[in-house]
C-alpha cells in the first residue's frame, strides 16, 4: 500500500522567465509519472493572450504588399506571432489595438510592437519586437489588431473573421516556451531506488515560472478528482430543490409557530422557510428541544401555507422520545423572560 507522499519541492534556480525545480524523494516511477504529466499540461493547457487577426488599410489578403513597406503581409503576420502579451484584466471577447506609423525623412523606420496602441486589458512584454520596416517618407502602415484569449495553439483556419479584409493569424496562446524534466535516483535510508525529479520551465515572460507550475498542478488535480469520485454515488435531487426566492426568504415567524418551535430552530440559526424545505426530518429531529411534536406542528404549518403537500403524521414512538422535556424548558424560558421584564420595569420606575 502506498503511503501519503512526503516529498519536497525546492527551487534550485529562478529568474524572470526561467525556473529550475527539484522534487524528491518520490516513489519509484512517480518521477516520470508527474514529470511527463506536468510537462504536457504546461505546454498545452495554460491560458494566454495573442493577436488572432489583423486588418491593414488597403490590403485585402495575406499575399498582398504594402506600398513603401519592405516586408509583405505574410512577413508582417509572422512578426506579429512573436508579440507576447500579458493579461492585466479580464477580456470580454476580443479586444482591439491600433497601429499607425509613417515614414521619417529619407531613412528607414523600424516599426516595433511598442508603437502599437494596446488596450488596457493587456500589457506588452517585448516592445522591441519588430513588425515592419518603412523605407520611404510616404510609407504609411495603418493596422487594426484583435487580441484573443485561449489555450495552446489555434491555427488561422480556426479563427473567425467578421469583416472583409480581416486576416486571421496562427495564435500561440501558451505562455510556455520550453519544459524539460530529468529523473535521477536518490537514497531514502537504505533504499536507493527512489526518484528525484528535476523540472525546468522556460516561459515567454508573460507568466512567472512558479505560477505556471502551480496552475499546471491544479489542472492535473481537477482532472484526477473526476476519477477519484468515479465510484461515489450521485447525489439525489430532491423534489423541493427548486424553491422561489420569495419562499426562500420568508421568515418562519410568519407561519404562526409556537415559541417553543421557533426557539429550538433559532438555536441553530434557522429562521427562514427555505432552510426548512432543504432539510430532512432526521436533521430537524437532531436539534435539541425539537422533537416529533415540534416536527408535526412545523409540517402542519408548512402544509397549511402550501409549502408542503399532505404528509402522514409523525409517530413519536418511532423516535423513542417526545417533547415533554421541551415544554418544561420553554416554560422556564418564558418565566425567565417575564422576570427580566418585571425587573426592567422596576428599575425604570421613578
Amino acid at each position: 500500500m502506498l503511503q501519503q507522499p512526503e516529498f519536497t519541492i525546492k527551487t534550485v534556480e529562478a529568474g524572470r522567465n526561467y525556473g529550475r525545480y527539484q522534487v524528491e524523494p518520490l516513489e519509484p516511477g512517480y518521477g516520470t509519472t508527474l514529470g511527463n504529466s506536468l510537462r504536457r499540461i504546461l505546454l498545452r493547457s495554460l491560458q494566454g493572450c495573442a493577436v488572432s487577426r489583423i486588418r491593414i488599410d488597403n490590403v485585402w489578403h495575406e499575399f498582398a504588399t504594402v506600398p513603401n513597406v519592405r516586408e509583405d503581409v505574410t512577413e508582417i503576420v509572422l512578426n506579429l506571432k512573436s508579440v507576447r502579451l500579458r493579461r492585466v484584466t479580464e477580456l470580454r471577447g476580443d479586444v482591439r489595438a491600433h497601429l499607425y506609423a509613417r515614414g521619417e525623412g529619407d531613412g528607414e523606420r523600424v516599426v516595433t510592437a511598442g508603437d502599437v496602441e494596446w488596450p488596457v486589458e493587456v500589457d506588452l512584454v517585448n516592445p522591441d519586437q519588430p513588425i515592419a520596416t518603412l523605407d520611404g517618407p510616404d510609407a504609411v502602415l495603418d493596422m487594426d489588431l484583435w487580441i484573443s484569449r485561449g489555450r495552446g495553439y489555434r491555427p488561422a483556419e480556426a479563427q473567425e473573421t467578421v469583416a472583409l479584409g480581416e486576416i486571421p493569424i496562427d495564435a500561440i496562446f501558451t505562455p510556455i516556451e520550453r519544459v524539460n524534466y530529468v529523473i535521477e535516483q536518490t537514497r531514502v535510508g537504505s533504499e536507493v531506488d527512489f526518484d528525484r525529479l528535476i523540472l525546468e520551465i522556460l516561459t515567454d515572460g508573460t507568466i512567472d515560472p512558479d505560477d505556471a507550475l502551480s496552475q499546471s498542478a491544479k489542472i492535473l488535480m481537477d482532472h484526477a478528482r473526476v476519477f477519484a469520485d468515479f465510484t461515489r454515488p450521485e447525489p439525489e435531487i430532491a423534489a423541493n430543490s427548486f424553491i422561489s426566492e420569495e419562499v426562500q426568504n420568508k421568515p418562519l415567524a410568519d407561519l404562526g409557530l409556537s415559541p417553543r418551535v421557533l426557539n429550538a430552530l433559532r438555536s441553530k440559526q434557522i429562521d427562514k422557510v427555505g432552510q426548512i424545505l432543504t432539510m430532512d426530518p432526521d436533521q430537524l429531529l437532531s436539534i435539541r428541544n425539537f422533537g416529533p411534536r415540534s416536527l408535526t406542528e412545523l409540517r402542519e404549518k408548512l402544509t397549511e401555507f402550501g409549502y408542503l403537500s399532505d404528509v402522514p403524521a409523525i409517530d413519536p414512538a418511532a423516535y423513542g422520545e417526545d417533547d415533554s422535556e421541551e415544554d418544561f424548558v420553554d416554560a422556564m424560558a418564558q418565566v425567565a423572560e417575564v422576570s427580566a421584564v418585571d425587573e426592567d420595569s422596576t428599575n425604570e420606575a421613578p
